[in-house]
């Protein structure tokens, strides 16, 4: 895939000193594609909330939906697959596992993501004390640490080689 292998390059030309000391190159790809899917997922929530539902609220007879809630149930499975591809072929493109199962695997831990971050949330603000906004930031850390894991040791982990299956 040209456009993946373009868009790795990029990012590991801003691989450099002082951030090549603090970090894998692993890590700080994951990193740039998380933070390129995040400023897509903010643009993609502005242009659908102010030009597609136009900030009425949605009436489905049953339920009437905000237009900030419909905005994120239209934006969420973009960003989902946005972030997904962007891990599969930039941030863990040695892998080898079929993509289905590495979306499956995917989906099971951005579920994860979603409930960590309604816990901490939680547990900062309500049980902790902390001012929300603090908290939302703290939130993110262990989300972020989370995520990377999560991707780098289920999603996206690389096989073991022959020689390791042997032993």
């Amino acid at each position: 895939m040209a456009l993946s292998q373009a868009l790795t390059k990029l990012i590991d030309k801003f691989y450099v000193s002082p951030v090549s000391k603090f970090c894998s190159r692993d890590f700080f790809r994951y990193g740039v594609c998380g933070a390129t899917n995040m400023v897509l997922d903010a643009l993609w929530y502005f242009v659908i909330y102010h030009f597609v539902i136009k900030a009425r609220y949605i009436d489905l007879v049953f339920v009437t939906i905000s237009p900030h809630i419909s905005s994120l149930v239209i934006v969420f499975p973009i960003t989902f697959f946005t972030g997904f591809l962007l891990n599969r072929f930039v941030a863990f493109h040695a892998t080898e596992q079929a993509s289905g199962k590495q979306l499956k695997r995917y989906a099971l831990s951005v579920v994860g993501s979603i409930i960590i971050n309604y816990v901490c949330m939680k547990l900062f603000v309500e049980h902790f004390n902390i001012w929300p906004t603090p908290s939302k930031l703290l939130t993110t850390i262990v989300t972020v640490a989370y995520s990377y894991v999560a991707a780098k040791y289920f999603t996206f982990r690389k096989p073991k080689s022959n020689a390791t299956k042997q032993e």
